[in-house]
C-alpha cells in the first residue's frame, strides 16, 4: 500500500497570535494572502490596533517637543521683559511683541512716518483703523478654518489639528480632512504615520480627483521641511474648502 504523505497542520489566526506581531508589514501580508472574511476582520483589528499604539507613541514625543517649546517661548519672554524694565522703555517690549506676532508689522509703519512728520490729526485715526478692521477679519477667517478642520477630523484616531503647520507634518490630517467627505475612496485605518510621502500623496490626488481641488502642495518638498509652511497649508485648505462648496458637499451660511 501507498503511503499518502501527512498534510501540514493549518495556523489557525488567532487575536493572541496577532497581538504579539509588532511589524505592519508582516500583518499587510496576512492580510493579502487571507481568504477567509474572519481572518481578515482580525487582522485588520491587529492593524489597527498596531497603528493606535504608534500613533499614542508620536504624539507623547511631539507632546513633549511643544512643552519643550512652550518652556523656551516663556523664557524669551521674561528675558525680553527684564530688558524693557532695566530699559526705562517699551523699545525692547515692543519689539518682542513684534517677533511674536504672526502679522506683518509693515502696517504699523505708515503711521509712525505720518506721525514723524508732524501730520497726526485725521491722518494718524485712518493709518491706526486700518489694522484694527482688517487684521481681525483676516484673523477670524483663518480661526474659523482651522475650527472647521478640527471639527470634521475630531473622530479620526491620530489627528490632533492645534495649528496649521505642525499638526499637518506627516499627512494623517490631510487624509482624514479627504476621508471625511470622501470615505470611500481609501481606507483610513491602514494608514501610517511614518510614511509622510504615501500620505501627502494619498490625500492631494483623491482632493483632485474627487473635489477637483488642484494639488497646490508637493509632497517631495513637504517631506523635505521640518515642518510645513503655515501659509502653504492654509492656502490648501482655503483652496479645498472652495472645491467642497462649488459641489455642494459644504453649505455656507448666505449673509443678510
Amino acid at each position: 500500500m501507498e503511503s499518502t504523505p501527512e498534510e501540514a497542520p493549518v495556523v489557525r489566526v488567532t487575536s493572541e497570535r496577532l497581538s504579539s506581531i509588532e511589524d505592519e508589514e508582516v500583518l499587510n501580508k496576512m492580510m493579502d494572502n487571507a481568504a477567509d472574511f474572519e481572518e481578515r476582520r482580525l487582522i485588520r483589528a491587529a492593524l489597527r490596533d498596531l497603528l493606535k499604539k504608534k500613533r499614542e507613541i508620536a504624539s507623547m514625543s511631539s507632546q513633549d517637543k511643544r512643552e519643550q517649546e512652550r518652556a523656551s517661548r516663556q523664557q524669551d519672554l521674561r528675558q525680553q521683559q527684564g530688558l524693557s524694565k532695566r530699559g526705562g522703555g517699551g523699545g525692547v517690549a515692543g519689539i518682542g511683541r513684534a517677533a511674536m506676532n504672526q502679522q506683518p508689522t509693515t502696517q504699523s509703519q505708515p503711521a509712525a512716518s505720518v506721525t514723524a512728520g508732524g501730520k497726526a490729526g485725521p491722518t494718524q485715526a485712518t493709518s491706526q483703523k486700518c489694522p484694527s478692521s482688517a487684521v481681525p477679519n483676516a484673523k477670524n477667517v483663518k480661526q474659523m478654518l482651522l475650527d472647521w478642520c478640527r471639527a470634521k477630523t475630531e473622530p479620526y484616531e491620530g489627528v490632533d489639528i492645534q495649528n496649521f503647520s505642525s499638526s499637518w507634518k506627516d499627512g494623517i490630517a490631510f487624509c482624514a480632512l479627504v476621508h471625511r467627505f470622501f470615505p470611500d475612496a481609501f481606507e483610513y485605518s491602514v494608514l501610517n504615520p511614518y510614511k509622510p510621502r504615501d500620505n501627502f500623496q494619498l490625500a492631494f490626488s483623491t482632493a483632485e480627483r474627487l473635489a477637483g481641488c488642484p494639488p497646490l502642495l508637493d509632497p517631495e518638498d513637504l517631506v523635505g521641511m521640518k515642518e510645513p509652511d503655515w501659509k502653504c497649508v492654509y492656502t490648501y485648505i482655503q483652496e479645498f474648502y472652495r472645491c467642497l462648496v462649488e459641489k455642494g458637499l459644504v453649505k455656507t451660511k448666505k449673509r443678510a
